[in-house]
């Protein structure tokens, strides 16, 4: 007869993890590596930087290509971190799913501005 001393772990959630951890990271890399490329640009240009040199930096198809892997990098991280906090924090699973959807509606809605900021430049 055996004797269970103890009771197993259950584990609850989206075990989602190194996934979701890796995914921070490399949104952050990707983000923080944009920063420097349009830092660079800036400060490398002549003249005063107004309308015309923003729009001329975000005119080439490599830089709408890049900010727009950027705007998505950037919704995947918001995302991924606030669900992290939404199922750390808050309880309530009625409350949660409200506040996560509401996320992915101003998510979804953020990305749909940034998108049309984006090409029509």
């Amino acid at each position: 007869m055996s004797v269970n001393y103890g009771s197993k772990r259950v584990v609850v959630g989206a075990h989602y993890g190194l996934r979701d951890w890796l995914s921070q990271r490399v949104t952050a890399a990707l983000m923080a590596l944009f920063t420097l490329i349009v830092l660079a640009q800036v400060i490398f240009s002549k003249g005063p930087i107004g309308y015309d040199k923003w729009a001329g930096i975000f005119a080439a198809q490599w830089m709408k290509v890049l900010t727009f892997t950027v705007i998505v990098a950037l919704l995947l991280h918001v995302w991924v971190g606030m669900r992290e906090v939404f199922m750390d924090y808050i309880k309530p699973v009625g409350l949660r799913l409200v506040l996560q959807v509401f996320t992915i509606v101003w998510l979804t809605a953020c990305a749909g501005w940034a998108v049309q900021v984006l090409w029509r430049l």
